[in-house]
């Protein structure tokens, strides 16, 4: 993955204390991930960077929408998504991104390349089971719901016919229980 200059941040020439930077997330961002989950999205990132005499704290946080397709129905929709993390940066002699809150950069570096942290903080807020706002209060028409739903009539009035094809010797040994 190579870094997007737009999302280079150099630190060595900030003043300590807490600086904050915008970010306006498109489609385009998440084809240099090759991410094709979704048609578009409208993302604000907010991105406050916090500089110590030792580290760097910074916390993202986004809002917005994206356009994804439903899963019971395959319609498309803009689901609203928003979400944080936090992020502390320390230095040390080799670089190291084993721990998701912590991450150690080489002494002697200048600047942290955030698109990879802006991409996991929203890709991760994006919940496993889409469904359209339409399917779950009843308003949206199509025909897929038509059919599901033409199905599951069936499947009741199977279900209420089987019941009413009961046996009649059963009657006979459930009269006998009742008898003692």
């Amino acid at each position: 993955m190579k870094s997007i200059n737009e999302y280079l941040i150099p630190f060595i020439g900030l003043k300590l204390g807490k600086h904050q930077f915008e970010f306006k997330i498109n489609k385009k961002f998440f084809d240099e991930f090759s991410f094709d989950e979704f048609e578009s999205c409208d993302i604000d990132v907010n991105v406050v960077l916090e500089k110590k005499q030792t580290m760097l704290e910074i916390n993202f946080k986004h809002k917005g929408s994206v356009n994804v397709p439903c899963d019971l129905t395959s319609e498309p929709f803009d689901l609203p998504i928003k979400g944080k993390i936090k992020l502390i940066v320390q230095f040390g002699d080799e670089f190291n991104n084993d721990n998701d809150e912590l991450l150690i950069l080489p002494h002697g570096e200048h600047q942290i390349d955030l698109s990879q942290f802006i991409y996991e903080m929203i890709v991760l807020s994006i919940p496993q089971k889409r469904i359209h706002p339409g399917v779950k209060d009843g308003t949206l028409q199509t025909e897929v719901l038509q059919k599901l739903n033409e199905l599951q009539v069936k499947e009741i009035k199977k279900e209420a016919k089987k019941e009413d094809d009961i046996d009649p010797r059963w009657d006979k040994l459930k009269q006998l229980l009742t008898d003692k």
